[in-house]
């Protein structure tokens, strides 16, 4: 019976420095960007393009206000908040580029704008109204410019950035940062390529990740973070369950003793 004791309390032991090792997680796992950053470069050229479903505003501004007014949408009184990043907040009114890559621009008729950088879409549209007006200038920005992040984040969700463009440790900070659960080391970035999903993974450990191709992040993207084994396990084995089994393994062993006395 004494070596029943024994093998109860060895057991014991060897849980509980397991719940240790589960615990304890290097820092080589939570240190963001190890490495010197001195030689890293990122594209600082970097714009977006716009595509199918961008929701964009478009303004035409002239010194002759009446001349414009049939090339603008009619005032609204949406009252969105423009400075910040909105979560789940309604998009203002705007111009949809439909399936085909157009928008349906009042006068001009269907413009494609799909696959242009911002700044390209501008000067198409400036070019058609040069028949109509002179000097016209013409403003235009993405109003549902999106990203999501999922996963192990405190604060998770779909964002609308108000900006064109922004970097995934940025969106990342939006969300309130990774949980000390979360694998750094394995991030996953979802985008949408030519009309399929592709997936990249990213180590936000290492100083590489300024020039992977997601550091700067599309509309749409989709950012997932998991969860580390530690985090799985607890799923199963969470603190409060741990302290019952070690509670009742104690008692087993306290009775054996008292059997065996």
């Amino acid at each position: 019976m004494q070596k029943v004791i024994m093998h109860f309390k060895k057991i014991t032991l060897v849980f509980i420095a397991t719940l240790c090792l589960v615990s304890c997680t290097s820092k080589k796992k939570l240190v963001y960007f190890q490495g010197s950053l001195g030689s890293s470069e990122t594209n600082k050229n970097y714009t977006p393009l716009l595509r199918t479903d961008d929701l964009l505003s478009i303004s035409v501004i002239s010194l002759e206000l009446e001349t414009v007014t049939p090339f603008n949408l009619p005032a609204s009184n949406y009252n969105g908040n423009y400075g910040g990043y909105a979560m789940g907040a309604p998009p203002p009114p705007g111009y949809l580029i439909d399936a085909d890559g157009n928008i349906d621009f009042p006068v001009l008729g269907k413009i494609k704008l799909a696959g242009l950088t911002r700044s390209a879409a501008i000067e198409v549209i400036k070019e058609k109204l040069k028949p109509y007006l002179n000097n016209a200038t013409v403003l235009m920005r993405i109003l549902n410019y999106k990203v999501t992040v999922l996963g192990e984040v405190k604060n998770p969700g779909t964002f609308t950035i108000p900006n064109e463009r922004i970097t995934l440790p940025e969106a990342l900070g939006i969300a309130g940062d990774l949980n000390i659960t979360a694998v750094r080391k394995n991030v996953l970035v979802i985008r949408d390529v030519d009309g399929k999903k592709t997936e990249f993974r990213v180590d936000l450990t290492s100083k590489d990740l300024f020039n992977s191709p997601v550091y700067y992040l599309n509309q749409n993207d989709v950012v997932y973070v998991e969860p580390n084994r530690a985090k799985i396990n607890s799923s199963v084995i969470n603190p409060a369950n741990a302290g019952i089994v070690i509670s009742a393994v104690s008692l087993i062993i306290t009775v054996l003793a008292l059997i065996t006395r």
